[in-house]
């Protein structure tokens, strides 16, 4: 899938990379290996959206950010994810700002929907999508619903850990993301007559 924060990588379960983690905490070179190359590219995907041509600067300032706290980190896998986006963002911001350009500012926090599944479950309708066509979308929608998005489905974040990068409620980011999703899908179907099969996510299967 277009949008998987590990696609175009070597697929490995969340309780592996949290062993690798683990040995990567200790020195492990290669392991930390597996761990980059796992992270890597939906970072670089959702850091693209924030920074566009600077993302893989940005990414590499957010890693050596990490990998000099790594030793300090406690947690699983999916932590970290959050823990390094949370990073790249404060490194995004201070990019944007350095450049003159207006980071996105905070936003209201309305819990709308309190189910957690089904967001990614929704990003299906993205399958056929580019990584350059999905990003180029997701960029295109209000900052807090790409973000949302982003962090949910690019990084695979659950919405407390995607909130926690936001600094908002967990409600809020299932809501934004849910928002974000229904508009992509509605321009997706609206853009190919082919895809108009594809349901629109409901509040209902709202993960």
């Amino acid at each position: 899938m277009a949008l998987d924060s590990r696609a175009g990588t070597p697929q490995r379960g969340d309780e592996a990379l949290s062993r690798d983690l683990e040995r990567a905490r200790a020195g492990d070179e290669a392991a930390f290996t597996r761990v980059f190359r796992a992270v890597q590219p939906g970072l670089l995907r959702y850091l693209t959206a924030l920074v566009g041509n600077d993302a893989e600067d940005v990414a590499s300032e957010a890693w050596a950010q990490a990998c000099r706290g790594l030793p300090n980190f406690r947690g699983d896998i999916d932590g970290f994810r959050g823990w390094l986006a949370t990073i790249a963002r404060r490194r995004a911001i201070d990019q944007l700002r350095a450049k003159g350009r207006r980071p996105s500012g905070p936003l209201p926090s309305v819990d709308v929907v309190d189910s957690d599944a089904g967001v990614l479950t929704e990003a299906a309708a993205f399958e056929s999508l580019s990584t350059r066509e999905a990003v180029a979308m997701i960029s295109a929608l209000p900052k807090d619903q790409a973000e949302a998005v982003l962090l949910r489905v690019v990084m695979g974040l659950d919405a407390k850990a995607a909130g926690q990068v936001l600094g908002k409620r967990p409600g809020a980011v299932r809501a934004a993301a849910f928002r974000g999703l229904r508009t992509l899908a509605a321009r997706l179907e609206a853009e190919t007559p082919a895809r108009n099969t594809l349901p629109l996510p409901d509040d209902d299967g709202l993960r």
